[in-house]
């Protein structure tokens, strides 16, 4: 049996379902290719009694000649009934299946890719509200579960749903993908042995996704893996980027064209600068739009120091989109080899930081760990000063905003060996946290946070600049 990686809270919220003694209908949600599927097959796998998935771009009739085809599959009947004429003969179907089970044990009806079985005109919506509500919330032995990528979706349509399903929903997962520590377990799992650095590559490639790690080869290097996986003719990840996307978002383009604007600005973009950049209208469709890209998990919000969430700063969160964008979009080179060539090129140092950064901003637990403030209250933040006549800018990308009246200032560098700070860089740094001190008036204590891959030497620039150091090894924790 495959070990289950991760997913501890997940598991024992599922768990807990499995335990209760009223009926549950349970919404997962998150990006393509995390795992919802398979989350749910490990922990219910004995309990379902139905599992469906829809079909992207099928139509209707499509869709109900797969359920009666999964339905007849299931009851073992040879010959199949007739195609239900709509959803509404459809469900009842299921529940004439459904109520003999139920009387015996706890049963799971799975049903997969919702989203994509409510295509136009059909009723299914209302059809299942009505299938839940009349019947499903009296079967105290049933859990349904529905599932979805189109994350967006699954929180507009079911989570706050304003109609039938209005509070209906008993528990909600949003999957993410891997930490460090679980992509460093999950590898381990298929015999694969790299050191810290190596997965750190990787994931800096691909994200903690473990549809793409799964295709992680034993025996090979980062470098090779990235080489097989995005610069060869059948290479998995080669043309996953514009699949991702087309699947997820009905205007696809719009989405793309906001992830290839933000790709561009490693410092990210308020919304005004995102409606500008790529010539959106500023009504409620942006908004929309951008939530839909903060929900599936491809952008992050940040609300910078002392402001509210008006002026959220956006960032692309996604390592894959950010890979793909810099490297394999317009790439010419394939095969062996070829990603140790890009990787010599002068970009690989702005691509590495920045796609260090994202990693950093998504382990700002371990970060706290391991600076001891894990059971202090903090606020996360960024800050950034646009220069000015009298005043050069400054950014801060991390800033833990402590309750015991100090303030972490992250810096975070990607290097290949020990990160050495020189005179013009201490100088930046000691600028960066006085112009931070003058603009702000603060009175907290200011503590410089170094967050790199194998520590900050030890020089004369280091020495009374730095309070703290966290290197991969925390980050892995």
């Amino acid at each position: 049996m495959k070990p289950f990686i991760g997913r501890i809270d997940e598991k024992k919220i599922l768990e807990k379902a499995l335990l209760s003694g009223e009926a549950e209908l349970i919404a997962i949600y998150g990006r393509r290719r995390v795992g919802k599927t398979y989350l749910i097959r490990q922990v219910f796998k004995s309990n379902i009694i139905l599992e469906f998935s829809g079909v992207h771009n099928a139509t209707l009739k499509q869709q109900l000649v797969n359920f009666r085809n999964k339905l007849a599959e299931v009851m073992n009947i040879q010959i199949a009934p007739e195609v239900p004429v709509g959803w509404a003969e459809a469900f009842e179907l299921l529940r004439k299946y459904a109520e003999p089970l139920l009387k015996k044990r706890k049963c799971v009806i799975f049903l997969d890719e919702f989203p994509w079985l409510n295509t136009p005109k059909s009723g299914f919506l209302a059809a299942f509200e009505y299938f839940w509500n009349s019947w499903g919330t009296k079967q105290d032995n049933l859990i349904l579960t529905i599932c979805g990528s189109a994350a967006s979706w699954m929180i507009q349509k079911v989570v706050n749903n304003k109609g039938g399903l209005h509070n209906r929903i008993t528990k909600k997962i949003r999957l993410l993908p891997f930490t460090l520590a679980e992509t460093k377990e999950y590898l381990e799992s298929k015999n694969i042995k790299l050191d810290l650095y190596q997965i750190v590559q990787l994931y800096m490639a691909m994200g903690g996704i473990p549809h793409y790690l799964k295709e992680v080869a034993p025996g090979l290097s980062a470098a090779q893996n990235i080489d097989t996986l995005c610069f060869t003719k059948d290479g998995m990840l080669k043309d996953e980027f514009n699949n991702l996307y087309q699947s997820l978002f009905a205007e696809a383009d719009k989405h793309i064209s906001v992830v290839k604007a933000l790709a561009t600005k490693q410092a990210g973009l308020t919304r005004k600068e995102i409606i500008a950049a790529c010539g959106l209208s500023s009504g409620g469709r942006a908004t929309l739009l951008i939530d839909e890209l903060l929900e599936s998990g491809f952008i992050i919000a940040y609300i910078p120091y002392e402001k509210n969430v008006r002026d959220s700063i956006y960032k692309l969160s996604d390592e894959y989109s950010i890979f793909y964008l810099k490297y394999i979009e317009n790439s010419r080179a394939t095969g062996a080899g070829t990603w140790m060539k890009l990787s010599a090129n002068p970009t690989w140092k702005s691509w590495s930081g920045m796609a260090f950064e994202s990693i950093c901003l998504k382990h700002t637990h371990e970060i706290k760990v391991a600076l001891g403030i894990s059971g202090v209250y903090t606020e996360e933040s960024i800050w950034r000063l646009i220069p000015g006549k009298n005043m050069p800018g400054a950014q801060i990308d991390l800033l833990l905003d402590r309750n015991d009246f100090c303030i972490s200032i992250c810096e975070m560098k990607f290097s290949t060996s020990e990160f050495s700070i020189d005179k013009d860089y201490a100088i930046e740094l000691k600028n960066k946290m006085d112009i931070f001190s003058q603009k702000t008036k603060t009175r907290k204590t200011l503590f410089l946070v170094m967050v790199t891959t194998f520590g900050t030497k030890q020089n004369i620039h280091k020495t009374g600049l730095v309070q703290n150091d966290v290197t991969l090894e925390d980050l892995f924790k």
